[in-house]
């Protein structure tokens, strides 16, 4: 699935489109719709580099049994396991 933003919304963030994803994705993150995991992935970063990202924010990491679960389900469909 393709979402498209108007431009006049990243203006209106002082954001890039870059910048604008990593913000969608951290606060998904937070409510806890996506594991860190996917997470990263969806950010185009390693877990480590995301973690530190999340860190540098003082975002705690919540990853219990069921992400880690998760995780690797996603590395199976992807084809990493």
């Amino acid at each position: 699935m393709l979402i498209a933003i108007d431009d006049d919304i990243f203006q209106a963030s002082g954001m890039s489109e870059a910048e604008f994803t990593l913000e969608i994705i951290i606060m998904l993150f937070q409510k806890k719709k996506i594991s860190i995991g996917k997470a990263a992935h969806l950010a185009r970063m390693h877990l480590l580099q995301f973690q530190h990202e999340l860190a540098s924010r003082k975002i705690p990491v919540h990853y219990d049994v069921a992400d880690f679960e998760t995780d690797l389900e996603n590395l199976r469909e992807m084809g990493r396991l």
